[in-house]
């Protein structure tokens, strides 16, 4: 499945959020989807969002013992605590 035209929609973006990045677009698509984002708020704040999310997870993945940050969402918290207790069984 590949991204094909001009104009991404907020369906598009999210869709390739992963290849976004890790930098896997190529740099006319790339741009793109820059310019979505400097003009759509809410894929704007989702980034944010995932973006944080992958970094509490990996903190916790380094560090499980360590004391969770000020201000994580408990349903985060719980989220992310089963999903490590899946990926051990």
């Amino acid at each position: 499945m590949g991204y094909e035209g001009r104009h991404v929609t907020c369906k598009q973006f999210i869709a390739f959020l992963d290849e976004y990045l890790v930098e896997a677009l190529g740099p006319d698509v790339r741009q793109e989807f820059d310019a979505h984002i400097a003009h759509c708020a809410v894929c704007l704040r989702y980034l944010q969002s995932y973006r944080s999310s992958i970094e509490l997870a990996n903190l916790v993945s380094r560090h499980p013992d360590d004391a969770v940050p000020v201000g994580v969402p408990a349903e985060l918290l719980r989220a992310i605590l089963a999903a490590r207790g899946r990926a051990k069984t």
